[in-house]
């Protein structure tokens, strides 16, 4: 495979969670593979994939397209974004090594060139997600507090709040597989907030006396700018960009177990938040808000749950987009011969979480206008690790026992993936430019 980059010794698979060893072909880690059952894993991805974010969506991807392409452009990126996904899932092992993470996949085929450059794409898109999640969380602390009257406080200290929260739980539940106890209250958390909202949005929507506007505005290229950038969000909310990693924590057999969980996330999952994105775009048009509990007619009880049980709900779901950080740093600096609950590990393990949270949330607080960024890395780092990375191994790996038709279809999802990469970066920076004018520091918004 990739010449430039050393083999994975056929070592066994160490984690720090039980000291047991799986003879599986793996780089030691210290966080815990071959636990979950693909039902654990399936609500872990439905639950994550129907989080706060769920409440920007109508505003990030159904306004920019209508309803025509809106439909169209949800029902065809999701569709190619399950494909990809169960395509990825089956290159957990080649040439008898399994691989639990992105990048060690993508060196051993091709080298360490895409050893580093799929680290760093998939760890901007981590990141950045995390970010996304303190922000959303503070804002629905900030909905809380202004629903009681109780202080006029800045959106940062909500932030500064809502980061404090996510860091102390992911410091006590340290890994992705410590989350199959948590699993259960989000899932109970996840429908009660959805469920309200989707009967105030079927409310707001039947009033006579609001009157909806489902036009796109703005000039031709503006919108043709926001289509681009809408397309991008929603190949955000359908992927992650770290299915090695999540394919990882589940039991034998690995591929049939993801494929599973992946059926259960784009079924089940797939229809919760785009039917709560659809619906909140009907309620309330192209005027819909950026953060649709803001919209809400009432009553101010169910405004106060929403928020409350979709801020209580991402401090879980959040944990799934940060773990691989989180894995990386405990495998680098932990001590893979004693347990993950150690003296000396939870030491070490306190100052980790504490420097990735603490920068996190200084620069959501310091910079609080994260859906245009969304747009921008789920275009420059989504599009290629989630569709253009997958045939490029399928053609490495597999081209050579492959027809002409396979290796056609392959060539045709790399070009065109890239192109449209290209192409809503772009679009990306484009509408951040434009936006320049409203972005300032510690913007109270």
């Amino acid at each position: 495979m990739g010449e430039d980059i050393e083999k994975p010794e056929k070592v066994e698979a160490l984690n720090v969670d039980s000291k047991k060893v799986n003879h599986d072909y793996v780089k030691p880690s210290a966080h815990a593979v071959d636990k979950d059952s693909w039902q654990q894993v399936g609500v872990m991805l439905v639950t994550s994939c129907n989080c706060a974010y769920v409440l920007s969506f109508s505003n990030l991807m159904l306004v920019p397209l209508g309803w025509t392409w809106g439909i169209f452009c949800l029902i065809m990126v999701g569709a190619f974004a399950f494909y990809a996904n169960w395509l990825l899932a089956d290159f957990h092992i080649i040439d008898d090594y399994r691989f639990i993470r992105y990048r060690d996949l993508m060196g051993y085929v091709f080298g360490r060139r895409l050893y580093y450059t799929t680290w760093i794409l998939q760890f901007l898109t981590l990141l950045l997600a995390n970010m996304g999640f303190i922000l959303l969380g503070g804002k629905a602390l900030k909905e809380i507090n202004s629903e009681f009257n109780f202080t006029t406080m800045r959106l940062q200290v909500f932030i500064v709040i809502a980061g404090s929260v996510y860091f102390l739980f992911a410091y006590l539940v340290p890994t992705m597989s410590a989350l199959r106890n948590w699993l259960a209250l989000s899932a109970i958390l996840t429908i009660t907030f959805e469920v309200t909202l989707l009967v105030i949005l079927l409310k707001d929507g039947k009033r006579s006396e609001r009157e909806k506007d489902y036009n796109i505005h703005g000039s031709k290229t503006d919108k043709i700018i926001n289509a681009f950038g809408a397309i991008a969000a929603i190949l955000a909310c359908n992927t992650s960009g770290l299915l090695p990693e999540i394919q990882s924590t589940l039991r034998k057999p690995a591929v049939v177990n993801m494929r599973k969980a992946l059926t259960m996330q784009f079924t089940i999952g797939l229809a919760i938040y785009y039917g709560v994105s659809i619906v909140g775009y009907w309620a309330y048009g192209s005027s819909v808000s950026a953060y649709l509990p803001s919209e809400l007619s009432g009553p101010k009880w169910a405004k106060v749950l929403i928020n409350s049980f979709a801020f209580l709900q991402s401090i879980v779901s959040q944990h799934m987009f940060c773990a691989p950080i989180h894995e990386a740093l405990d495998t680098k600096f932990l001590r893979l011969d004693e347990k993950m609950f150690s003296k000396n590990n939870l030491l070490r393990r306190f100052i980790l979480r504490s420097i990735v949270f603490t920068i996190n949330t200084f620069i959501t607080a310091l910079f609080p206008f994260m859906g245009d960024f969304v747009n921008l890395f789920g275009s420059f780092t989504l599009f290629p690790l989630t569709f253009v990375f997958p045939s490029m191994i399928f053609l490495k790996v597999k081209g050579k026992g492959s027809n002409r038709v396979e290796k056609s279809w392959h060539w045709i999802n790399i070009i065109v993936f890239s192109l449209l990469s290209i192409i809503t970066t772009a679009s990306a920076i484009r509408i951040i430019v434009n936006n320049a004018r409203i972005y300032y520091f510690f913007a109270d918004t």
